[in-house]
């Protein structure tokens, strides 16, 4: 493949001047930092270091999400004012409440799933000879992309009729003890839980790793003196283990919420939000880029944003109470 330098010059000019425009803004920043007043130094440090990104942020994050708010009360060309119009049609119409159904689905199972698999999967390996293995294997899922593991899924998922030879795992299964090929991403409402099962094996190790090292963290005077009682396994578990690991489990549930409420790529993926599976992230691009209903796709991001503000501020206060 030919380089044509002269095609590209404008680009690389422009990459020369952002890389000089950086290299000024550091270089102005070092200065200033270093002719600080000494009485002052601290907080004009601060200052100095803390502008710049307070900027980016303004400009990346804030006007953005004020801009998005505005158009969500917009119309779809984002020339007129429709008041509640947008919100309005989010929760009355079908497709609408579909897609609010189908991410009410997802927060509610793949948490909960998650951290079981997770949590069952890290008891049992626990100090066994191949607990490194085991780990390993349970985490190497979360080294590839929700890309990559949507269409490695749909591989698994992949429907033939019965007259020829079936490609997908689980329809080869099905066929192997008599049943018939289900085209099982078409069927709603079962095709949303064949998906949750990509989230959770991908999120699975991630839940293993996390609660894995709470247990190791359980104190040996507690699991001993349990012992000395004469608890059992179960009772271990429920009386030493979950209270022991609980903050654990709350990291693990709230991360999981937030990451399940962005979610996009593996509906994308394996079903581009057909068949009744469309969730919020996914139907708010349809309508912003697809069908070109700027007011609806922003009324989306404003109710995602909603939802994922309280688990966020959850999870701070939970923080802030661990470092007391």
């Amino acid at each position: 493949m030919d380089f044509d330098f002269a095609a590209e010059l404008p680009k690389l000019v422009q990459l020369l001047i952002g890389v000089a425009a950086f290299l000024v803004v550091v270089a102005v920043i070092l200065v200033l930092v270093d002719r600080a007043p000494m009485r002052r130094r601290a907080w004009t440090h601060a200052t100095i270091l803390l502008l710049p990104a307070l900027l980016f942020l303004t400009i990346g994050l804030v006007i953005p999400a004020v801009r998005t708010t505005l158009l969500s009360f917009m119309s779809g060309d984002g020339k007129q004012w429709v008041g509640m119009d947008n919100y309005g049609w989010m929760f009355t119409q079908p497709e609408a409440v579909t897609v609010l159904r189908n991410t009410l689905i997802w927060v509610l199972l793949v948490p909960l799933l998650v951290t079981s698999v997770g949590l069952i999967y890290a008891v049992l390996v626990d100090r066994t000879r191949f607990e490194s293995l085991a780990k390993s294997l349970v985490f190497l899922p979360m080294a590839i992309s929700f890309v990559g593991a949507g269409i490695i899924w749909r591989f698994v998922y992949a429907y033939r009729s019965e007259e020829q030879d079936q490609i997908g795992l689980l329809n080869q299964l099905v066929v192997a003890v008599g049943g018939e090929p289900q085209q099982w991403l078409q069927e709603p409402p079962i095709n949303t839980l064949f998906l949750i099962v990509v989230m959770v094996w991908i999120q699975a190790g991630f839940a293993t790793v996390v609660l894995s090292a709470a247990i190791k963290g359980i104190p040996a005077e507690i699991v001993e003196a349990a012992k000395l009682d004469g608890a059992n396994p179960i009772q271990m578990f429920f009386r030493v283990t979950l209270p022991s690991i609980r903050s654990a489990i709350v990291v693990v549930m709230v991360t999981q919420s937030i990451g399940t409420l962005k979610l996009f790529d593996i509906v994308r993926t394996m079903t581009g939000g057909q068949f009744d599976t469309s969730v919020i992230a996914n139907e708010m691009y349809n309508q912003a880029f697809r069908y070109g209903e700027t007011g609806k796709g922003a009324a989306l991001a404003v109710f995602l944003f909603v939802l994922v503000t309280p688990i966020v501020i959850y999870q701070i206060r939970q923080r802030r109470e661990a470092l007391r």
